[in-house]
């Protein structure tokens, strides 16, 4: 009897034991983890959080669905990430509009709103117009638009959003006032760029790659890339230096990041598996052969890189106007 009794007992405390929180935890992930997209499906930050969703499957063994969530100049996706619960169960791509958002009032999220895993992908801006269009060049573009103020419309994201930055830092580097061609928000390049196809709007700032089956297509045509030199992927594209002598050069990037507070063993091995997927065949040729940059920051280093960005982008958005 006393032999049972301690038995149940001994049962008891081990069951207690590993009620308790930490006791024995399965190793994470035990169940699907939901990757955030802040952008329209078909633009290139889908298109690289896809490649990186499928290759993290492998790495992790289990599933990761891609899910975007648009609207509000990005502010509707970024926040998702932001609000999730930071278990490692949801975590997210975020972009260089969280250091454009809360200058202009949108929001108050920053890039110190996350816990951040690591820096992947930087493009610089390209300028877009249908394949028809008549200007041989960017220089002949500018022309135009300085020519016939309010009659060329322009588009590629959000209100206030990096490629809307892109266009008015051009045009404003040009002597021309940035309204002078209206912009018209999309959730995304690719939303945009359908949208110069079909006669909405003239002129899309986005990434080249962003553009690249369009302009494979004999769709569009890219005219000049805002860069300090020409793109490996498009070697014959000029920069807008070359092409026009305006020396403005602007890109967005795309990193990976979980909601503040992700547990430190949870961020390791995280970490772990962007680095070997980041130096992965799969990743780096899906990457080369759209034309999309690749950049690799992890933890502390992409903090520092968000830091610089998010300062930068608040001077340029206050001479220009764009901040609140």
């Amino acid at each position: 009897m006393r032999r049972t009794f301690l038995k149940t007992l001994v049962a008891a405390a081990a069951a207690a034991t590993l009620a308790l929180p930490g006791a024995a935890l399965a190793a994470y992930p035990e169940r699907p983890i939901t990757m955030i997209v802040p952008w329209g499906a078909g633009g290139g930050t889908d298109a690289t959080a896809r490649i990186v969703g499928s290759l993290l499957e492998k790495e992790l063994g289990q599933p990761v669905n891609v899910v975007n969530r648009t609207g509000g100049s990005g502010v509707v996706g970024h926040a998702a990430i932001a609000d999730a619960a930071p278990d490692g169960y949801t975590l997210g791509i975020i972009t260089v509009e969280i250091g454009m958002m809360h200058w202009q009032g949108l929001t108050q999220l920053t890039y110190e709103s996350y816990t951040p895993l690591a820096l992947m992908n930087i493009d610089p801006a390209g300028v877009q117009v249908r394949a028809d269009a008549p200007y041989k060049d960017v220089k002949e573009l500018l022309a135009a638009i300085k020519a016939n103020p309010g009659k060329f419309k322009a588009s590629g994201t959000g209100q206030g959003g990096i490629w809307h930055l892109a266009l008015a830092g051009m045009l404003a580097m040009d002597g021309i006032p940035p309204n002078a061609a209206p912009w018209v928000p999309s959730n995304g390049a690719a939303p945009g760029l359908q949208d110069l196809v079909a006669g909405g709007v003239e002129v899309v700032t986005c990434s080249v790659p962003e553009a690249r089956s369009l302009i494979d297509a004999g769709r569009v045509k890219s005219l000049a890339i805002m860069a300090d030199k020409r793109s490996d992927a498009f070697p014959d594209l000029p920069t807008l230096k070359e092409a026009a002598g305006i020396d403005w050069t602007l890109g967005a990037w795309r990193g990976f990041a979980a909601p503040k507070g992700l547990p430190a063993d949870i961020q390791d091995k995280l970490v772990a598996a962007l680095d070997k997927i980041y130096k992965s065949a799969e990743f780096q040729d899906f990457m080369k052969g759209r034309g999309f940059g690749v950049s690799w920051a992890p933890k502390d280093e992409f903090v520092a890189f968000m830091k610089q960005s998010n300062e930068s982008l608040g001077t340029v958005m206050k001479e220009l106007g764009l901040a609140k």
